[in-house]
């Protein structure tokens, strides 16, 4: 079968648009067969008319030949209208798609897909490798396998009346084809230089938008400047190389093809002279000849985009077959306790352990703090425990339930967080703080909001709750943007709240209103705190100390005092720096 799995893969297709695309081929078999009816129908008219000029014979009614045209033009135009539907207008709706399928897959999988591929690469998948696709779909697949089956339909029909003719006309197709396909290594190995070129001219691009601000400071504008300069011309001496050598092949291609047209013309000819055929079943051919080759015209010029999208559709699949974090939609716990017992993770295959073995319980109704120096695994503590990450070995529980049998959306309903790096949409305040909970009703949020000291800075801005705050909330200050954060999560009131350095680069009043906010949402839930400051997890009812991927200490804040190991010594450097002066 030429359509099945293996195909939708090939070109990476849904199933709707494998079934376009055959519909597509139909078409584009039935509107090249009717063509060369077309031809037939002349053939046979130029017959009888030289019927009347050689022999005397009359000429029958023109009725039926008028009542062919009429016939032959009504059919050219249903299904040169239904080709043009499948072959392009319905691509449009695979491209949208795709598009959303791949929005929707990257949803679902987990965050260790995203470890190792950077913003640029996706967005080049999902804008330009989707892009090229669309002109695969839509410019060769229907014409491409169309023009092979009704080339193979016509050129049975042509041997079975006349094989020494058809051979003359029909040779170049397969040699043409069979040029462009053993070139086909040459293709991908240029193509392939060029995609990683292109790539790296949207990593340079990236990489200056998202440091403009380092950039400008340290007065290197010229240096990132030249670094993108030279990236784009490797791109466009790449795309150069890439683009003559495909234009050769393709070219060369073409010429042989046509090439048929002489040796129809010097074959019949031949055989006229020899007596063997008539000059009409020449005329045949010839006119044949004329348009036996113009299915493979458009599919010939873009052949090359068939190769070079290999490595496309390869990023694609790579998407699509990646593994989805999975597990049951039904999350019933017993309470929310987050036990971790002899858990272990690391980033990736063959790193290094970044967790080993680590086991705490952080309760219901308590304020669990991470400490440890940077590295230490306070962070992917917590972004196990929400399973952001999944962790490799071990049990990790939330009300009794193993995490990894929960679906990650079902125990996200379960799960606020409040970080220090804080993503805001460029819209109202009022929904910047609804997207803690969808459908809430516009009294909630500005409880929501109120609860959080927000009333405070929104009754400064032009339209209140009404304003848009800019990209990333450009117009607000690092306070506001938190406590916008703080309301979203409010508004949520899920059960457990993880805070990751929630007030670690606020000034002495923000954080005062921040922590005043925080302690109305933390109240009766289970709380994992992640900070720095020994100061701001004096008041928890547990500390877990980690270091180097392992709990060295745990306790109350209290006892690991008692201890004097290594919270005391954390807690005694960080009492000497605070005498520190400039």
């Amino acid at each position: 079968m030429i359509f099945g799995e293996k195909f939708r893969k090939k070109y990476a297709l849904s199933k709707a648009g494998e079934s376009n695309v055959k519909k597509g081929v139909f078409w584009t078999v039935v509107t090249n067969l009717l063509v060369m009816a077309g031809i037939g129908f002349l053939y046979l008219l130029m017959r009888a008319f030289m019927a009347t000029l050689i022999d005397g014979v009359a000429l029958p009614s023109a009725l039926p030949y008028v009542a062919g045209v009429i016939a032959f033009a009504a059919l050219s135009y249903l299904t040169h209208y239904q080709q043009y539907h499948y072959t392009y207008s319905v691509v449009y709706d695979e491209v949208g798609h795709v598009r959303t399928s791949l929005a929707e897959r990257l949803r679902k999988l987990p965050l260790s897909f995203f470890a190792h591929r950077d913003l640029a690469e996706l967005t080049e998948t999902m804008m330009s490798d989707v892009d090229r696709l669309e002109h695969v779909w839509s410019h060769v697949l229907g014409y491409l396998y169309g023009g092979y089956i009704s080339t193979a339909i016509i050129a049975v029909m042509a041997l079975a009346y006349d094989w020494r003719l058809a051979l003359a006309c029909l040779w170049g197709v397969p040699v043409a084809f069979a040029l462009l396909f053993g070139s086909r290594k040459v293709f991908d190995a240029y193509g392939r230089r060029a995609k990683a070129a292109g790539l790296h001219v949207a990593d340079g691009i990236q990489e200056t938008l998202d440091n403009m601000r380092e950039i400008r400071a340290t007065n290197q504008e010229e240096r990132y400047l030249d670094g993108v300069n030279r990236r784009i011309d490797e791109f466009e001496q790449r795309m150069t190389a890439a683009e003559l050598r495909t234009g050769l092949f393709v070219n060369a291609a073409s010429v042989i093809m046509r090439l048929g047209m002489s040796t129809t013309v010097l074959v019949g000819a031949t055989l006229i002279l020899s007596g063997s055929i008539d000059f009409m079943t020449f005329f045949m051919f010839l006119l044949m000849v004329t348009r036996v080759y113009a299915p493979f015209d458009q599919s010939l010029a873009l052949i090359a985009e068939v190769f070079v999208s290999d490595v496309s559709v390869a990023r694609l699949n790579e998407i699509f077959d990646a593994r989805e974090a999975a597990g049951s939609e039904s999350f019933l716990p017993a309470g929310h306790d987050i036990v971790f017992d002899r858990v272990g993770f690391s980033y990736g295959k063959g790193d290094e352990a970044a967790l080993e073995s680590v086991t705490f319980t952080a309760r219901e109704g308590e304020v669990t703090a991470l400490v440890g120096p940077s590295g230490s695994g306070k962070s992917t503590c917590a972004r196990l425990a929400a399973r952001l990450w999944d962790h490799d070995s071990g049990t990790l529980t939330v009300g009794g339930v193993e995490v990894l049998d929960v679906d990650p959306e079902t125990l996200m309903g379960d799960f606020s967080m409040v970080f220090q790096d804080v993503t805001l949409f460029d819209d109202t305040v009022m929904e910047n703080i609804r997207l803690g909970r969808r459908g809430a009703t516009d009294e909630e949020v500005l409880a929501a909001a109120s609860a959080a000291n927000c009333d405070e800075f929104v009754s400064r801005l032009p339209d209140g709750y009404a304003t848009k705050i800019g990209e990333n909330g450009a117009r607000l200050s690092g306070g506001e943007r938190q406590r916008i954060s703080i309301a979203r999560a409010l508004l949520k009131d899920a059960p457990v709240v993880l805070l990751d350095e929630a007030t670690a680069s606020l000034d002495v009043e923000n954080e005062t209103k921040v922590q005043g906010a925080l302690s109305r949402l933390l109240a009766e839930k289970t709380v994992l705190v992640i900070a720095h400051r020994m100061r701001t997890v004096m008041g928890a009812n547990k500390i877990v100390v980690l270091d180097d991927g392992r709990v060295v200490e745990q306790g109350t804040p209290q006892e690991l005092l008692e201890r004097d190991g290594t919270f005391a010594r954390m807690v005694a450097l960080q009492s000497q720096s605070a005498t520190w002066s400039l």
